[in-house]
């Protein structure tokens, strides 16, 4: 299929126009928790990689998959953000690169993708809740409580990426704060759990499936990219933040799980959930009521983070033309695109209902076609535009562009022939995440027949668009 011929430059972002005074740009810190929340969300959802693997095989997955997967999608983006800090992030880097057929695709994957992610964020923090209240689970109410989550998250990401990176900070150490507690106590606990009586568990994870959870773990970086107009410095800020957070996320997961080690608790015992469980083995049952509130606070912070980084896919696509100019609108005080905030949130509260289960195979598909568009647009930049200003380059010349993608898509390939044992809707992960993909396909043809020259974009200024 043809593609639209490649934009020679992409639009400047109608935010680069208004003085820096009039909003608040993020620094190093504030990115750092974001970022966190966009990739993580604490040591919750290790637990079946235990499971699956034992503790010495799941330390050593954990340990390889940010050194093999993580660190070189943290290298990429750190010098695609740095050469070209656009809204919209990615997106922006693959229009760039490969021209409006790709760059629309790479937009459509990660939106569809935050279909199976995004609703299951609110039902998490709804999980976590009625374990302390199961007054909450009764009738409807727990998808009200759902509701409520995400109303507050738009509000709070309208008011401005600064509220939502200073909220994750705080959240971030309210979350760490049990996690911290279990590492200091299990050295007292040392071999007293060897013979622990623990319900008996339904996971059935295998070590494979472990691998898949811990790719599942450490995706999202490139979400961080989507809001570089609103960073103080991108070029320098992303590639620090992008490192500094691949060594915290490492940690939070490795660490208290080296911990657990020492307490003897057996393997079999862990499933996903059961953090609560273990927290009270080691400090009693208030410990065990801060890891189930940690759990509230993880699904809040990520769908928190997400919405933010979500909602400036519209935004930067109706910049370029590439959708209708009302999704262009932004907040006058704080900048934040409140149409595109209010239209996601719509849709992923309708969800709420579905009962989606986390289907990682799926994501994994999903976000990985999108991330190899990333990594196709690293080699293209570096062929097409080698005068570029790439105040951060992954090191090795052309050969180190190449090299990086290797492993990130060797992984990918191993989760796909996984995905074709899956079974969704009576056929194979494989061939539902297929179909969605295509589906990217036909909804670029249907826009370009209903407006060939593109959507109008917003005229020249966030005054306009506002």
């Amino acid at each position: 299929m043809a593609t639209a011929s490649v934009p020679t430059q992409t639009p400047q972002s109608p935010l680069a126009a208004v003085p820096r005074k009039q909003f608040v740009r993020l620094t190093l810190w504030p990115l750092v928790a974001a970022t966190f929340f966009m990739v993580s969300g604490g040591t919750y959802g290790t637990e079946d990689i235990v499971h699956g693997a034992g503790y010495g095989k799941a330390i050593l997955i954990l340990l390889l998959t940010p050194v093999l997967w993580a660190l070189p999608t943290a290298f990429m983006i750190g010098e695609l953000s740095s050469a070209l800090p656009f809204e919209g992030g990615y997106y922006a880097w693959v229009r760039r690169a490969m021209g409006n057929f790709w760059g629309f695709q790479e937009a459509w994957l990660s939106l569809v993708a935050s279909i199976f992610d995004m609703a299951i964020y609110p039902t998490l923090f709804v999980t976590y809740l009625t374990r302390m209240f199961p007054w909450f689970a009764e009738n409807h109410r727990g998808i009200v409580v759902g509701v409520v989550v995400v109303a507050v998250c738009a509000l709070m990401n309208i008011a401005g990426v600064r509220v939502v990176s200073t909220t994750s900070l705080w959240l971030f150490f309210a979350l760490s704060s049990p996690f911290l507690l279990i590492v200091l106590l299990a050295p007292f606990k040392y071999g007293a759990l060897v013979h622990a009586v623990t319900r008996p568990t339904t996971s059935t994870v295998d070590i494979l499936g472990g691998v898949l959870i811990a790719m599942w773990n450490y995706m999202g970086w490139d979400n961080a990219s989507t809001i570089a107009t609103e960073v103080e410095r991108p070029q320098r800020t992303y590639p620090r933040a992008m490192l500094v957070a691949v060594v915290i996320v490492s940690l939070t997961y490795i660490v208290p799980v080296a911990a657990m080690w020492m307490t003897g608790l057996h393997a079999s015992a862990w499933e996903t959930g059961s953090w609560s469980d273990i927290a009270g083995m080691v400090g009693g049952p208030l410990l065990r009521v801060g890891l189930v509130l940690g759990g509230m606070v993880s699904a809040f912070g990520m769908f928190n983070a997400l919405v933010m980084s979500y909602s400036r896919l519209p935004l930067a696509m109706a910049q370029d033309g590439m959708l209708p100019s009302v999704f262009g609108k932004v907040h006058p005080r704080t900048r934040a695109p409140w149409v595109a905030i209010v239209v996601l949130a719509f849709c992923w509260a309708l969800c709420l209902g579905l009962g989606f289960e986390r289907l990682v195979t799926i994501d994994i598909l999903l976000y990985g076609a999108s991330l190899s568009l990333e990594f196709l647009a690293l080699i293209f930049l570096r062929i097409r535009e080698p005068e570029l200003g790439r105040p951060f380059r992954v090191p090795g010349g052309m050969f180190g562009a190449v090299a990086i993608g290797i492993a990130p898509v060797l992984l990918l390939g191993f989760a796909v022939v996984r995905g074709e044992h899956e079974s969704v809707l009576g056929m194979s992960s494989f061939a539902f995440g297929m179909i969605l993909i295509g589906a990217g396909v036909v909804a670029y043809g249907i826009n370009r027949l209903l407006k060939p020259e593109g959507w109008v974009p917003p005229e020249g200024s966030t005054q306009s668009a506002a």
